[in-house]
């Protein structure tokens, strides 16, 4: 599983930067290691996420999507930990 949001993070964060060096930088890897994450992440989902060539990147249409449903996900993952108050305080009112 780990791996697998490991791929998300790595793809987001090449979107975000704009280019598969400056998300490697971030993320503390080399070019190499984000293009290998990009790659199997492609292969597992059997689309092309990204058209790269020698001096430019762009998303697919499906790399759009993609990119627009992993934003939401990370953000709903970040999210519990904000809402567990708000459920805790919802329970302590119904026990009431």
């Amino acid at each position: 599983m780990n791996e697998r949001l490991n791929g998300v993070e790595t793809f987001v964060q090449v979107v975000e930067a704009g280019s598969f060096a400056l998300a490697a930088d971030r993320r503390n890897l080399t070019r190499s290691a984000v293009g290998k994450i990009i790659a199997r992440l492609e292969t597992r989902l059997g689309v092309r996420l990204i058209h790269r060539t020698t001096r430019s990147q762009s998303l697919t249409e499906d790399g759009v999507a993609y990119y627009e449903r992993c934003v939401r996900a990370l953000t709903e993952l970040d999210a519990p930990r904000s809402s567990s108050t708000a459920v805790g305080a919802r329970r302590a009112d119904a026990c009431g």
